[in-house]
């Protein structure tokens, strides 16, 4: 086939994990699935028969797949195994998952990114902790479509009322975590009943064999009317051409389209769709295939950025809520840091704040002040650098060479970060001032600045800028209050509160800040700023001079003073996305000066404030 044949659609791959507790039977259903399915090399069976006999074991369907001989010495399964195998309709590639607690780890690693799984449930031990860790870490990993198999029901006399009795309890399990398996299926590994064949044995179990349920999972490419995305995996040069290499994730690509790549923003159009190992090219590529693509023009890529159309990009932040699972041996703490992952992305992050906490074992929220092992948690995590991110995106953290979590996403009530970083004007150049802010300040008798007062709604940021404003001005000041509320009737009155609008209303401000600043004035500002992220771009168009100022009344204060009734109507539902409500507020981790209006009346409040002005911009004696 020549290089500029276009090929259209490949036979689909289901992506399914198979986990565990330890001696549940796992590895030994695996085997004889990949054996009734012909799956496996000619001798293979002979092979592994002969192996048994010179150990003097009995067979084992479990030394089909486990390949390492640490696993075979110490009968389990340690690594995650990938195996291939086809059925009518479609490959597979299964992932045997490890099942023992102390390689949860890699089953994390082997399970997140899979389309479904396959929770394995001895019928003689029943439903154990792991097996409910199982499935909720699977559930945190994105993978929705769930079977369970109930194993060595041989060793139960293939009992109707054991079988029903697993089921029940592991489906309430299940339930405790908004999970539903969509098959729970009676087999017998050794023997291979309900495994491909129906099983005479359980001739009052109506359902589908354990193929027939993986059969029934929807395919990755039932994702194509979602966002497209590829997670950029490698950038190959072939001859002449620059191939970009991934898997997409979701949606559909076709050459010709114009796709960005985040969170770098670059634009480009896509020239070609390259498919291997055949030398072809592709139409078309849907979720689930693996492809490469080449542009139209070059430009700089690299691994971990992601994919999209250019009309519907991923969100670009560094500040996220995530659902994690945790299996460091130290409780997770806030303020720590880690190495997260997400497709092929990685990075530092920090634990900004943990906001709560579940104790898997018993189903139930415990003190949000740590996460301890085997525990999930809700926490809010910040990057050393920005992400493209969608909600339900899969993460993975790790200390050092150790995952010790994994989880999901939420972006929920933070702003998309693009629109902020992204200048779209060209050709404009800078214009410099005739008059220096040395000599405004001369004339003026101090030096401009900003002090940017941030804090929750009803802190009371209004009430002492207007006072801070004209004892300022009754000493000599050049000074300007600029108020939330009162640039959102103006410059900001096209602004909502949605995260994005909220952000571009702080950038707005801090750029507005800044020039007056620059004139040499004294600006005072109230507003409540919640990102820290948008006060560190205020900070940074205001070049000096910047004082950030906490006021600090914690939400219970300023929701009892509520001066504009909205914490009321925030309860009440009728404003979304209300700071400290139903939207996050970040306070500073470190500010210039900070006041607790909770504590303070606000005669002392404006007092501390003048002072402190009058002491970091002190006035000309001339």
């Amino acid at each position: 086939m020549s290089a500029t044949t276009i090929q259209t659609k490949t036979r689909p791959i289901m992506r399914v994990a198979m986990v565990g507790h330890v001696d549940h039977g796992k590895s030994t259903l695996v085997g004889r699935l990949l054996k009734d399915m012909n799956a496996l090399p000619a001798g293979k069976v002979e092979a592994v028969a002969a192996m048994c006999e010179r150990r003097g074991m009995k067979f084992e369907w479990a030394f089909v797949t486990d390949a390492l001989q640490a696993e075979r010495d110490q009968g389990i399964t340690i690594d995650s195994s990938h195996i291939n195998f086809s059925s009518n309709t479609r490959d597979y590639i299964l992932i045997d998952a490890p099942g023992h607690r102390e390689f949860i780890k890699n089953m994390i690693s082997g399970s997140s990114d899979c389309d479904g799984a396959v929770v394995v449930i001895d019928a003689k031990e029943g439903v154990r902790e792991q097996s409910r860790r199982h499935a909720l870490l699977l559930h945190l990993l994105g993978v929705r479509q769930i079977a369970v198999a109930v194993t060595k029901m041989d060793s139960v006399s293939y009992d109707e009322k054991v079988y029903q009795a697993i089921k029940s309890e592991f489906s309430l399990n299940l339930q405790n975590f908004d999970i539903e398996a969509t098959r729970i299926i009676p087999t017998a590994g050794l023997n291979g009943d309900n495994v491909v064949t129906t099983s005479e044995n359980m001739a009052w179990y109506d359902g589908p064999t354990l193929i027939e349920a993986l059969e029934e999972f929807r395919e990755a490419s039932d994702a194509k009317d979602l966002p497209f995305r590829i997670p950029v995996q490698d950038i190959y040069r072939f001859d002449d051409r620059r191939i970009v290499a991934g898997r997409v994730d979701s949606g559909e690509i076709l050459s010709g389209d114009t796709i960005i790549f985040s969170p770098s923003n670059r634009r480009a159009i896509v020239n070609s769709i390259e498919n291997w190992p055949n030398e072809n090219k592709l139409a078309t590529a849907v979720s689930g295939d693996s492809i490469g693509i080449t542009l139209k023009e070059q430009i700089f890529v690299e691994r971990g950025e992601v994919i999209s159309h250019a009309d519907n990009p991923p969100v670009e932040t560094n500040v996220f809520r995530a659902r994690v699972f945790w299996l460091g041996s130290r409780p997770l703490s806030a303020g720590e840091s880690y190495r997260i992952r997400c497709s092929t992305a990685e990075c530092g992050v920090e634990v900004e704040s943990i906001e709560a906490v579940i104790d898997v074992a018993e189903m139930d929220s415990i003190n949000n002040e740590q996460v301890p092992s085997d525990c999930v948690g809700d926490i809010v995590l910040r990057t050393d650098r920005m992400l493209a991110l969608d909600s339900g995106c899969r993460i993975v953290i790790a200390d050092g060479y150790n995952v010790v979590a994994g989880g999901l996403v939420d972006t929920e009530g933070y702003p998309d970060q693009r629109q902020v970083r992204t200048q779209k004007a060209t050709n404009i150049t800078a214009v410099e001032h005739g008059v220096s802010r040395k000599i405004r300040a001369e004339r003026n008798g101090h030096a401009g600045g900003v002090i940017w007062m941030t804090g929750l709604s009803g802190s009371g940021k209004s009430t002492l800028s207007v006072e801070l404003e004209r004892q300022l001005f009754a000493r000599g000041y050049q000074v300007v209050v600029l108020d939330g509320d009162n640039l959102r009737y103006g410059l900001n009155a096209n602004l909502g509160f949605s995260p994005e609008d909220r952000s571009e209303n702080i950038r707005r401000a801090g750029e507005v800040a800044a020039l007056f600043a620059e004139s040499g004035f004294i600006v005072v500002t109230a507003f409540i700023s919640p990102y820290r992220e948008d006060r560190a771009r205020a900070r940074n168009a205001a070049t000096e001079n910047f004082h950030e100022v906490f006021i600090s009344a914690g939400l219970e204060v300023c929701e009892e003073r509520d001066p504009k009734g909205l914490y009321v109507k925030a309860r009440a539902g009728e404003i979304s996305d209300f700071t400290g409500v139903s939207a996050p507020y970040e306070p500073p981790e470190t500010s210039e000066f900070e006041v607790d209006t909770g504590a303070l009346s606000v005669d002392a409040s404006v007092d501390a404030l003048v002072n402190y002005v009058s002491v970091r911009f002190p006035l000309n004696s001339n």
